[in-house]
């Protein structure tokens, strides 16, 4: 068992992938400089308790209520009532491994000791995340600001004995309180601050956003995978991915996409085999591979940025400091992640846009010189239709994804008696580029199931060597498509593949780390 101390400020996105996993064997505790630092804030707000002072949350209602003082008897109340009024989020439950890496985010920002709450608060969270108790959290309900307020009630509510936590499979809710007694936990009592502190932050956006950032990485690299083995299949041309072309622009990810598909063409027979071709230059699908893949990269790298710094931030109204003063600000507020994942959903149908592309030049047999949409050897166009519909598919989801990329941020609607009048809607920009990822994953599936049965076509001369391992690992566990079946079960098993790495794994065993 390892252990994982936490200070609040050191957190990266594969450490929240780690963690979000529910088999991970890493348990997580306060550093004793952490520990200083929530003792010192929770001070601030005995004091201020101790004078009667007025502080926003502490002992006022909330959002349109904050200028309603609440009686001394009554502060602890206010906290539970709190979590107790906000659990009404909507739509189904989020998976374990988003709610594990919301509790290590939420553990996180009080750790830098600004949000005046105890250290029970801290390892009680803690706890839930060591001993695999998973608050059965509503995907939809979130704003955005102040926060992911009802995702956020429901996973505090298991704190205290209450609400609902997944089971060990992960899927039907059970009692809370049931849960915490079988896991030797005492349900938490909450004092001055605590509820408030629970709940104000973007740890729900934050958290999904960067287990899909996560995710999106990976498939733009399998994506470059399958745009190679295009090129091979329909005799593309490797000369847009010239260093000196990305030299010229000099994009990150331009380099970095034209570098990669030089890799997975090195040693290309079949480019060499059309070298004096009548080509003269490639569809854009083709040609511009460096230039759209690029762009994608550019905009993952932006939005992890972003994440990392958000995994690592105090997003909690007040804060409290150690100077005892306690101000009132809009840090929960999830502008900024909203707009680096409404950034990444747009990168993400983007590449899946281009791949459709490249799938539809694979069906033509007037630009690709293969059969009319892929028919196998002994078949014949008409009696056979081929891939012509798993092209319909990817054509159909990378519609779709046109309206799913539609920025969630750029709208907002006032609640909480127009005091909360703008808001970010990050939430739904998260589960929105989650859902594109799906769907690009399958487009990337299909183009690579297309490109494989392309490649059957040319066997006179060997592909590159990176295409050459991801045709052989393909074809591991897909055999070639002879005559019309169902290729619903092929798509899937390639977008698993993706999933597991299965391809890339195959391909860098043999060009090393893309």
């Amino acid at each position: 068992m390892k252990s994982l101390p936490l200070t609040g400020r050191d957190l990266t996105l594969e450490i929240i992938a780690q963690i979000a996993d529910p088999l991970c064997s890493i348990e997580t505790s306060l550093t004793d400089d952490a520990l200083q630092g929530v003792l010192a804030s929770r001070a601030v707000i005995d004091a201020i308790l101790e004078r009667g002072e007025a502080a926003y949350g502490v002992n006022t209602g909330f959002g349109a209520l904050s200028d309603v003082r609440i009686a001394p008897q009554d502060v602890d109340a206010l906290q539970l009532n709190l979590l107790r009024s906000h659990a009404a989020g909507a739509g189904p439950l989020l998976e374990a491994r988003v709610v594990r890496a919301m509790l290590l985010l939420r553990a996180n920002t009080l750790a830098q000791g600004y949000s005046g709450v105890r250290p029970e608060v801290i390892t009680q969270l803690l706890a839930l995340l060591n001993r695999r108790v998973h608050p059965a959290v509503p995907s939809q309900g979130s704003l955005g600001a102040s926060g992911d307020l009802a995702p956020l009630a429901h996973l505090a509510l298991p704190l205290i004995g209450e609400g609902w936590v997944l089971d060990s499979s992960g899927g039907r809710p059970i009692p809370a309180a049931d849960a915490l007694a079988a896991a030797g936990l005492t349900p938490l009592t909450l004092k001055a601050k605590e509820g408030l502190a629970l709940l104000n932050g973007t740890q729900m956006m934050t958290a999904l956003g960067s287990l899909t950032l996560l995710q999106a990485e990976r498939l733009a690299l399998t994506a470059e995978i399958a745009a190679a083995m295009t090129v091979e299949a329909v005799r593309g041309s490797v000369r847009p991915f010239d260093a000196r072309v990305a030299e010229l622009r000099p994009h990150p990810g331009h380099a970095r996409s034209a570098a990669v598909m030089r890799r997975l063409l090195a040693h290309s027979e079949i480019m060499a085999s059309h070298r004096d071709c009548a080509k003269v230059q490639d569809p854009y699908s083709l040609r511009c591979i460096p230039q759209v893949h690029g762009a994608v990269w550019d905009a993952l790298a932006a939005a992890r940025r972003t994440l990392e710094i958000e995994a690592n931030a105090v997003t909690d109204n007040p804060l409290v400091f150690p100077d005892g003063d306690v101000v009132s600000q809009g840090n929960f507020h999830g502008e900024p992640v909203a707009m680096a994942l409404d950034a990444m959903a747009v990168a993400l149908a983007e590449l899946g846009s281009i791949a459709e592309r490249r799938i539809d030049k694979l069906m033509n047999p007037v630009f690709s010189g293969l059969p009319a949409f892929l028919t196998g050897h002994s078949s014949h166009p008409g009696l056979n239709s081929g891939m012509m519909i798993v092209h319909y598919a990817a054509a159909s989801l990378a519609s779709e994804n046109k309206t799913l990329a539609h920025p969630a941020c750029v709208d907002s609607i006032p609640t909480s008696n127009d005091k909360e009048d703008h808001v970010s809607m990050g939430a739904l920009a998260a589960r929105k580029a989650a859902q594109i990822l799906e769907n690009v994953r399958w487009i990337v599936a299909a183009e690579l199931l297309c490109a494989a049965q392309g490649l059957e076509f040319r066997k006179g001369a060997m592909p590159g060597k990176g295409v050459w391992a991801a045709y052989q690992a393909i074809r591991a566990v897909i055999p070639p498509l002879e005559a019309d079946r169902s290729c619903a079960d092929d798509v899937r098993r390639v977008a698993q593949g993706i999933a597991d790495d299965q391809w890339l794994g195959a391909v860098e065993a043999v060009t090393g780390p893309l």
